[in-house]
C-alpha cells in the first residue's frame, strides 16, 4: 500500500477510536470519491471490516489502514499527517498525485 500515516496521525486516530469505544471499529478506511470543488475528495472513516479482494490492509504505527484498490491509484505516495496548532487542527493529506487542490485541502484533481 502506498498511503503512509505519520506517527502524529496514528496517535490521533487511536485517540478517536478509543473515544468511540466501539470494538467493531478496527480500522481506518482511506479512499477517494468523486466530488468536492476540484473533482475528487478524500474519504476517511472508521470501519470494522475489509474485503481481501477489493482492499489492501496494512498496519502502521499500531493502526490498521484499509484502502480500496481503485483509490490506491490516486493515493500512491500520499502521507496523512495530523496538525494541531492555533490556526487549525485536523488531518492533512500530502498527495503527490494532486495536480490541483482546493483551498480547504479536502478535494483535488489528478
Amino acid at each position: 500500500m502506498t498511503v503512509q500515516l505519520t506517527e502524529a496521525a496514528a496517535v490521533e486516530i487511536k485517540r478517536v477510536m478509543e473515544e468511540q469505544d466501539r470494538e467493531e471499529l478496527k480500522y481506518v478506511r482511506v479512499g477517494v470519491v468523486g466530488g468536492g470543488c476540484s473533482g475528487f475528495q478524500y474519504a476517511f472513516n472508521f470501519t470494522g471490516d475489509y474485503d481481501t479482494k477489493a482492499d489492501v490492509l496494512q498496519e502502521q504505527h499500531g493502526v490498521g489502514v484499509v484502502v480500496d484498490k481503485k483509490s490506491d491509484l490516486f493515493l500512491d505516495g500520499t502521507t496523512i499527517d495530523f496538525y494541531s496548532g492555533l490556526d487549525k487542527r485536523g488531518f492533512q493529506f500530502n498527495n503527490p498525485n494532486a495536480v490541483k487542490s482546493c483551498g480547504c485541502g479536502s478535494s483535488f484533481s489528478a
